[in-house]
């Protein structure tokens, strides 16, 4: 699959779940304990926001964690992700991409770092939501494999940014790895 492809394919997904949201599924709970549906929308929107500015070459000075959308975070989120997308289209992926700080790392670390946390988060934003998660079994795949490669164990664990595995059968649709991989229950459900 085709890296911009891939990427547009979560996005846009992505995009469809936050469009999606009722007002009065705001105050939901989410996989995520410390979110409840209004703030990962918020944290969505934020970190695209980060990850466009930063791939475009641009600062971005706003806590992404923080970011509180206005009255359409589906269209942020969508004039972002375009932005994103013709930011790896125009710069590509022989580069360094500082995303936090001002030392870069490989730009297809960059990448990787961003479809999984679109992916993921999508996964949470779809199942906080009783909606049926989007991505196919090929992007997925894709996703967990680059996830296997760009996510070492010092990142897992309490207090930091990844949970630690959750097991998942070999078998279990490539979602469901990815979310287990991701420190995630797959049978999780608010």
């Amino acid at each position: 699959m085709a890296d911009i492809d891939l990427l547009s394919g979560v996005l846009s997904k992505t995009g469809d779940l936050i469009e999606g949201v009722e007002a009065g599924q705001l105050g939901s709970p989410t996989p995520c304990d410390e979110y409840d549906v209004g703030t990962l929308v918020g944290h969505l929107v934020g970190w695209l926001l980060l990850f466009e500015a930063r791939c475009n070459g641009r600062a971005y000075d706003a806590d992404p964690a923080r970011h509180r959308c206005g009255a359409d975070p589906a269209g942020e989120f969508r004039a972002a992700a375009s932005g994103l997308v013709a930011g790896w289209e125009k710069y590509g992926f022989d580069r360094e991409v500082a995303l936090t700080g001002a030392s870069g790392l490989p730009a297809a670390m960059v990448f990787d770092m961003a479809l999984m946390e679109f992916t993921v988060h999508g996964w949470d934003l779809a199942v906080a939501t009783g909606r049926p998660v989007p991505f196919t079994e090929r992007e997925a795949a894709e996703v967990l494999a680059r996830a296997e490669v760009t996510l070492p164990p010092r990142y897992r664990g309490e207090g930091m940014s990844f949970g630690d595995i959750v097991p998942v059968p070999g078998d279990a649709p490539a979602v469901d790895r990815l979310a287990g991989f991701l420190g995630r229950d797959p049978a999780w459900r608010a």
